[in-house]
This record gives C-alpha cells, sequence and structure tokens, in this order.
C-alpha cells in the first residue's frame, strides 16, 4: 500500500453537482455501466462520472521524482485539499498501478483521483472495461485549447480508439549523449549513424580500453536500441492485435552491433543507477544513447555522474547509413484523472497545473516538459545555464519529433519482459543474436495473455 504523505488542506472549490435524473439516463444510453459508487453522476464528458463532492479532497499518486509537483501545486493552489501517496509509479514495468486498481475494482472503491505512471502503456488498459479507470479528457473534460498546447505527438501513445485517456508530464525521446571533452582528448569525431557508432566502439575498445560507450543494463534498454533501429518487434496493429519479428534484418543487425560491444567491454551490463556505475565510469563515458531525462538524473546529478559543465552534449539520434534518423522513447511519465472520481473540478486544476504550468515544469522538472510552452522555457534555461556543450536546445527540440511510430503501446510492458528474459542471458554470457528468438516468444506469450491475437 502506497505510503501518505502529510495531506495538504485549505478551502475547497465550490462545483455544481450533477443531476442523479441525468446521469440515470445516461448510464442507459452509454453502454459503459453505472456501478453503485458511480450511481448519480454525469456522462456529459463521454464517460460516466460518480457523484461529485466540490468539498471532498482528491487523492494524488504519485513517485518520488513527482513528490514536488505536488507540492508546487499546493503552494500555487492552497484552497485546495489534496491527499498525496507515494508508490513506485510502475517503475520498469511493475504493474502496481494495474494491480492496487484492480483491487478498488473488486472492493467498488479506494479508488485515487489522480495517479502519475511511468509507463505510457498504462493508458491502453486504463482505458478498457465496463468501467474503465481512466477519464475520457478530450471530450469537454479539457479544453482544447489547453490540449492544443502539448508538442505535436505528445498526446499520441494516451490516444486510445480516438478518445484520449492522459496527459503526458514530460518528453522522453532518446537522444545521443557524448562527452565532449572525451572527443576533443582522443580526437574522434561524434558518429551519426549505428555503423559509425560501432566502428568507434571498436576504436575505443583498442586505443582507450574502459571508456564506454553505452549500457544495455537496464529494463528499457530494448526502447533505446531496438526502437530506434526500427525493429519491428512491438508493433500494435489495433486494439488487441499485435506483430513481432525479431527476425527482421534491423533487429539482428542491432544485436550484432550490441554484441560486438558487450564482446569488447565498451556496450557494459550495468544500470546507469547501480551502486557501482559511479565510482567504475565517472569520467568514463564517451558515449551514451540514452533519454533525454538522462539530463538531470544522472549527468546533473550530485548522486551520479555529476559531470562537469560544459563537457556533455546531447546530440540528434543515430541512424542506419543512408536513412533518416529516428528514435526511440524511454517513459516520459502520464497524469491520469480517475473517471471514479469524486471532485473533478479539482482533479482537472491538479492535472493542468502539473503538466504546464512553469512554476513546476520549468522550475523544478528534471526532464523536458510535454507542454510545448513549458518546454521551450525549459530548453531556454538549459541552454542559458552553460551546462551543456554544443547546441543542446536545437537538437533536443529536433530529436522531440523523430519518435519512430512504429513502436507501439500494448497493455504489457517491453522492459518487463526484456529484464526477465534477455538480460539474464546476456549476464550469462549468451549472445544477444542467439536470444532473440526467445525474446520473440516472451513478447508474443505476454501479448496472449493479455488478450492479443499475434499477427503471424
Amino acid at each position: 500500500m502506497a505510503t501518505p504523505l502529510p495531506a495538504f488542506r485549505g478551502r475547497r472549490p465550490r462545483r455544481l453537482l450533477l443531476s442523479a435524473t441525468a446521469t440515470a439516463a445516461a448510464c442507459g444510453l452509454l453502454l459503459t455501466g453505472c456501478s453503485s459508487e458511480d450511481a448519480g453522476g454525469g456522462s456529459e464528458f463521454g464517460f460516466v462520472a460518480a457523484v461529485q463532492d466540490p468539498d471532498s479532497a482528491i487523492t494524488v499518486w504519485v513517485d518520488a521524482a513527482r513528490e514536488p509537483a505536488a507540492a508546487a501545486f499546493q503552494a500555487a493552489n492552497p484552497d485546495i485539499e489534496i491527499n498525496v501517496e507515494t508508490y513506485d509509479g510502475g517503475a520498469d514495468g511493475s504493474g502496481s498501478f494495474q494491480t492496487k486498481v484492480s483491487a478498488f475494482d473488486q472492493a467498488g472503491e479506494g479508488w485515487p483521483d489522480v495517479v502519475f505512471s511511468t509507463q505510457n502503456t498504462d493508458a491502453s488498459w486504463a482505458s478498457q472495461g465496463e468501467t474503465p479507470f481512466a477519464a475520457v479528457l478530450d471530450k469537454g473534460f479539457l479544453d482544447d485549447k489547453f490540449l492544443s498546447g502539448f508538442t505535436p505527438g505528445a498526446l499520441d501513445p494516451l490516444t486510445v480508439d480516438g478518445s484520449l485517456y492522459g496527459l503526458r508530464n514530460d518528453l522522453a525521446q532518446n537522444v545521443l549523449w557524448y562527452d565532449q571533452s572525451l572527443l576533443d582528448e582522443f580526437g574522434y569525431e561524434l558518429p551519426t549513424t549505428w555503423e559509425e557508432y560501432e566502428a568507434l566502439g571498436e576504436k575505443v575498445a583498442a586505443e582507450h580500453p574502459g571508456y564506454i560507450v553505452g549500457s544495455v543494463g537496464d529494463s528499457w534498454a530494448p526502447e533505446v536500441y531496438f526502437w530506434g533501429a526500427k525493429a519491428p518487434v512491438n508493433q500494435v496493429e489495433g486494439v488487441n492485435e499485435i506483430s513481432v519479428d525479431t527476425t527482421d534484418e534491423r533487429a539482428v543487425k542491432m544485436a550484432g552491433i550490441l554484441d560486438t560491444l558487450i564482446d569488447n567491454g565498451t556496450v557494459v551490463q550495468d544500470s546507469v543507477f547501480g551502486s557501482d556505475f559511479v565510482s567504475t565510469y565517472a569520467g568514463k563515458v564517451l558515449l551514451m544513447p540514452g533519454p533525454i531525462w538522462y539530463s538531470g538524473a544522472i549527468f546533473q546529478n550530485p548522486d551520479n555522474l555529476a559531470s562537469a559543465p560544459g563537457t556533455i552534449g546531447a546530440g540528434l539520434p543515430l541512424a542506419w547509413d543512408g536513412e533518416d534518423p529516428v528514435t526511440g522513447n524511454v517513459g516520459g511519465g502520464t497524469w491520469f484523472v480517475s473517471s471514479h472520481s469524486k471532485n473533478l473540478e479539482a482533479s482537472k486544476a491538479f492535472v493542468e497545473f502539473v503538466t504546464s504550468d512553469p512554476a513546476y515544469q520549468v522550475e523544478l522538472s528534471p526532464g523536458y516538459p510535454a507542454y510545448a510552452s513549458a518546454g521551450n522555457a525549459w530548453l531556454d534555461k538549459q541552454a542559458a545555464s552553460g551546462f551543456f556543450a554544443g547546441d543542446f536546445a536545437a537538437d533536443v527540440r529536433a530529436s522531440s519529433g523523430l519518435v519512430w511510430e512504429g513502436w507501439g503501446y500494448p497493455r504489457f510492458s517491453q522492459a518487463a519482459i526484456w529484464a526477465k528474459t534477455v538480460t539474464p542471458e546476456l549476464a550469462a554470457g549468451a549472445s544477444l543474436v542467439d536470444t532473440l528468438p526467445a525474446w520473440q516468444t516472451a513478447i508474443e506469450n505476454e501479448a496472449q495473455v493479455n488478450g492479443y491475437t499475434v499477427a503471424k
């Protein structure tokens, strides 16, 4: 169970209650079902709402990194009462969000009003069922003007069957992190293709052993390397159909590149958040394909690499030779409003604030905000700080529009499958190329467990 933080208390906003007659009619017209908890609510926003109580506090679930978002909201909105609870955010595909909601569904009570999840894939299950957990956001609940303020494409992963079920907190496209001081010292050029990346990794192994160009030690490795390689191993064809092909040329080629670099020690199997990562690799990370949120989580983090100002840059993602670059996406996080919330007005105020207000997204957020105006201001702040080398703002802004659309967002976590299936094999010395069939089987099995038909 989540650990409650001290409740934020104050005077609450008033909201006009919806009539029971209107809801009863809505329940009869909409084939979504109405629980006893829902009866008396309304459906003018495209979902059957609970009875509204403008005097009720809202319960908000956040992971530890989003606690400052809740604190910033309360500072700006002292009249809205909120209870904040921390949980793991579903990190690494733990499934904790879905598990907890399933228990509340069985009990018929207990749902939080707003939830932060690290998994964009949660929209695929939170939008389903007789009474989906996630409220529909784009059928009148949130204003079109507000929604249009998100970076183009940012909300696509959260749109299911034409309806929007969540709001992105930050963008999480992968870039090519590099240490300009090391490139200069060694006389190397920044690679622009996967082929150049492999060749440079081989050169580093021979000329500067101990320095690294990447890591596959975290569960999001497939979203960095295989998504960025346009490998068709996670293509959601419809609400209930998926295709998986680890025999595709791009998947095999990327696996071969990683095998080469793992074997020579320039791609490591250590987690970037592992206890030994800093002591082993501080000052030795030449290159690191990875998400933009590494900016605050790793390179500017005093508890991680704490790189020297002016040394670290974020280049455009790599491309296959002769092709335009694309990139993968590692999380970014999502805010969901519960369809069961008894104070939708306060829930709306909260999600609008935490996704767009500069007080959090520019001043406190460690990642690149998905809301365009906040994102631009965040980039300007980073550029003005002088911390990053190169044209940080231009390259990060450009990379945000390069996420490959061929990688889907199913009702299960690729990260969890990779961690369970591939990571142990690599640790035992198996090649990634030889592990591809087992990875495919594991994906297909998980897809079928989650109700998908696997296209052949």
